[in-house]
């Protein structure tokens, strides 16, 4: 019979209490990235009111649905590790170039059915591909993950992005404030308040927020108390050639993202994602993409911020985040509830994203910790990787006069960053060395790839 010591700490079961905080922790992380899609998707497409609230409550409730499919699992669908769901930012473009001119929602919701669908069939071709991801392809992508994320969290520090009082020191000093509160609650808190230092520094900030003006709760009283996404609510879903062919692009960007996220959850969970799992969570992102078409929202995948969370925390346990999942389909069954949760400054955010952010970065290093340096080209493929994938988060622009499919992968520095690690890493340390070279490019591989069955302690 198998004791409490025996069981593995992504399948421990917590107390209620613990889950409900450590869930709410996760709720918090992820809630404004999750509502920003709809929110800029609905708004180029120039929606009501009515309408865009109607997205928002749509895509939290298949959020959660998501992330209890990944977490949970049900025969081969579900990585069945701590991983957060969410709307993938790679989709805004195209999403809003075929709402505003090629066919409105209807198509944008049949491209994504059709990107689903697609994403379940590719995810066992994905799940081979596994031994490419040595941990110097894997901590190099990590790294670039964390480091990506950091303008996210910059951008919420100073008010958010567009805000009027952008930049403004109070909003700076309130960032600096809950940063204060995380750091202290982790160093002198007792164990289970340092587990949710984010959390606690997220109500502390609102705490302080509040009577000094940031938090607006106009919106509570405008909320409905219930509200239930009806399947194809904004009508049948069209197929348009062009709009899926765009989302078809979206979907290998996705799978990509994903695979460096889950790969990322393995190793500091200390459960190693295989083949077979590695196919389970893409197929389960899959799954959730066409439930998004279905239920008016949009394509699904893995949230790095949340993998932060599980570094920074030490929580392993995945029925933490579905409990999050859990919270996520009462606020997208109750929209005044998710009203209150959207109130939450971004400042306050902000300082307890820089955190998060910053411990996905570090734990990238830490897994490049583990790689052999010396006699090879390893350092080459992270210096070149990492500059590849910082480009478009320092120059946004810099890929504006290329075709769209190319600016779709190059765009988001996390797959234009996780690209390049795995083709240097082929050309450096699969293909035959050049003669009178010291390196010996398939040693190199096998090395890395032994190295890669390693348990994370």
């Amino acid at each position: 019979m198998a004791t409490t010591a025996d069981v593995h700490p992504v399948d421990e079961i917590l107390p209620v209490r613990q889950l409900a905080a450590f869930g709410l922790q996760h709720v918090l992380a992820m809630y404004a990235g999750a509502v920003a899609v709809p929110l800029i998707v609905g708004g180029a497409m120039k929606l009501s009111a009515a309408d865009l609230a109607y997205l928002i409550t749509a895509d939290l409730l298949v959020c959660g649905v998501a992330t209890l499919v990944q977490c949970v699992g049900f025969w081969r669908f579900g990585v069945r590790l701590p991983i957060m769901q969410g709307c993938t930012f790679a989709a805004v473009s195209p999403m809003v170039l075929i709402g505003t001119k090629g066919g409105g929602l209807p198509a944008v919701y049949g491209a994504v059915i059709v990107a689903g669908l697609a994403i379940m069939l590719l995810a066992p071709v994905f799940g081979r591909l596994l031994r490419f991801f040595p941990p110097l392809v894997t901590g190099t992508v990590i790294l670039i993950i964390g480091v990506s994320l950091l303008p996210v969290a910059g951008n919420w520090a100073a008010g958010g992005a567009g805000a009027k009082d952008f930049g403004e020191p109070k909003n700076l000093a309130l960032a600096a404030f809950v940063l204060l509160v995380v750091l202290a609650v982790q160093r002198f808190a007792p164990a289970f308040l340092a587990r949710i230092a984010v959390l606690t520094g997220i109500v502390v900030g609102l705490a302080v927020a509040v009577p000094f003006g940031f938090a607006n709760f106009s919106g509570v009283r405008g909320a409905d108390w219930v509200g239930i996404s009806t399947p194809f609510h904004f009508g049948a879903p069209a197929f348009h050639g062009s709009a899926i062919v765009s989302m078809l692009v979206v979907a290998l960007v996705t799978m990509t993202e994903t695979t460096g996220d889950l790969i990322a959850v393995g190793e500091l969970t200390g459960r190693t994602v295989e083949p077979r799992s590695l196919a389970d969570g893409l197929r389960a992102d899959g799954l959730s993409t066409v439930l998004g078409g279905v239920f008016n929202t949009f394509p699904y995948t893995a949230y790095a911020q949340n993998v932060g969370l599980v570094g920074m925390t030490r929580v392993r346990s995945r029925w933490v985040v579905a409990a999050a999942g859990g919270i996520l389909v009462l606020l997208g069954l109750l929209p005044k509830l998710g009203a209150v949760v959207a109130a939450v400054p971004e400042p306050v955010l902000g300082g307890a994203g820089l955190v998060m952010f910053g411990t996905v970065a570090a734990s990238g290093l830490r897994t490049l910790a583990g790689v052999d340096f010396h006699g090879n080209n390893n350092l080459t493929v992270v210096a070149v990787s990492v500059a590849i994938g910082m480009l478009p988060v320092g120059v946004p622009t810099v890929y504006g006069r290329f075709p769209d499919w190319f600016q779709t992968v190059m765009n988001s520095g996390i797959s234009a960053g996780c690209v390049s690690a795995v083709v240097l890493n082929l050309v450096f340390n699969h293909l035959p060395a050049r003669a009178g070279s010291d390196t010996a490019g398939p040693a190199c591989a096998a090395t890395a790839d032994g190295a890669a069955r390693r348990r994370w302690r």
